[in-house]
């Protein structure tokens, strides 16, 4: 899963284009805004426990689960990475906005990255792969380099389809700003402890769940079906992460709207989007199952 935006080394090709080259030894030195940013919003994490107030938790709370599950989960990676399943336009652009709370970076750079990591799972090429360091995968590669955004040419290549739509082009120019307008009216509402909770602890943790995924759950954990990255199933990703943690399922079965395969599989984002089945708000649903071969690669 992605996490902030994606910066590469290039070569030029021999025809005068330029290539893009992914993974470690293709960045040096820090992206000092991204860094500092980092920074920021860990130091306002540890700060908030020692402003103690419940409200501001349990906006926290709801927070986490609109930006991880309604956002990441749900909409980022099976809605718009993947297209697990179909809904209507105001629908996306909703659950896109909610996807922006978790301050992990726009539609179009979140899902080229992903895209870019399952085209080159674990080998030369995938942006945050174990193989090249644990603390790489979980969030070196984010402050390592010295750019912030592709070109957004290079971005058409990996997300052409978010990027020929005008709403989802507007929503990854302006994604920090919802976090901008929710701080501003948590501090509206209950004054400094509920953006420290809402804001930087919340997303902070976020953060951390999603690089999660990225590194604990290509390392430990059960392999039901035998790709051919290090992807695992683990537990306790999965609960950190409303359902992401089932990751050797989804890396079998990708455009799998259900990560969950087994019955003692907790998948609440699958849930979210059965939910939405039901209301009449999501159709073209795929799904695979615990026993399903694996799509030829």
């Amino acid at each position: 899963m992605a996490s902030g935006n994606v910066t590469a080394g290039r070569i030029a090709s021999p025809m005068g284009s330029l290539t893009l080259q992914y993974g470690r030894k293709y960045r040096n030195g820090l992206n000092w805004i991204t860094t500092i940013a980092l920074i920021g919003f860990h130091a306002g994490a540890i700060a908030a426990p020692f402003t103690i107030d419940y409200g501001a938790m349990v906006a926290a709370v709801v927070l986490y689960v609109v930006a991880g599950m309604l956002g990441i989960g749900m909409c980022y990676h099976r809605l718009l990475t993947h297209r697990a399943y179909r809904t209507h336009k105001v629908v996306e652009y909703a659950l896109t906005w909610c996807a922006t709370l978790a301050l992990e970076g726009g539609p179009i750079f979140w899902v080229a990255t992903h895209r870019l990591h399952h085209q080159n799972s674990d080998r030369d090429g995938d942006p945050h792969t174990p193989r090249e360091g644990t603390w790489w995968a979980h969030m070196g590669w984010i402050v390592a380099g010295g750019g912030t955004h592709h070109d957004p040419s290079v971005l058409a290549r990996y997300a052409p389809d978010l990027a020929r739509d005008r709403v989802h082009v507007a929503i990854s120019r302006w994604h920090w700003t919802s976090n901008v307008i929710v701080g501003l009216a948590l501090l509206a509402f209950g004054g400094v402890p509920y953006v420290l909770w809402g804001i930087f602890f919340r997303t902070t943790i976020g953060l951390h769940a999603t690089w999660l995924v990225n590194s604990a759950t290509h390392k430990w954990g059960s392999r039901r079906f035998a790709t051919r990255d290090d992807s695992t199933n683990n537990w306790w990703v999965a609960l950190l992460t409303f359902g992401e943690g089932w990751h050797n399922n989804h890396h079998a079965h990708p455009t799998s709207a259900r990560h969950g395969l087994a019955w003692y599989e907790l998948d609440l984002n699958w849930m979210g989007i059965r939910l939405l089945q039901a209301m009449g708000l999501a159709w073209d649903v795929r799904l695979a199952h615990a026993r399903e071969a694996m799509p030829a690669e």
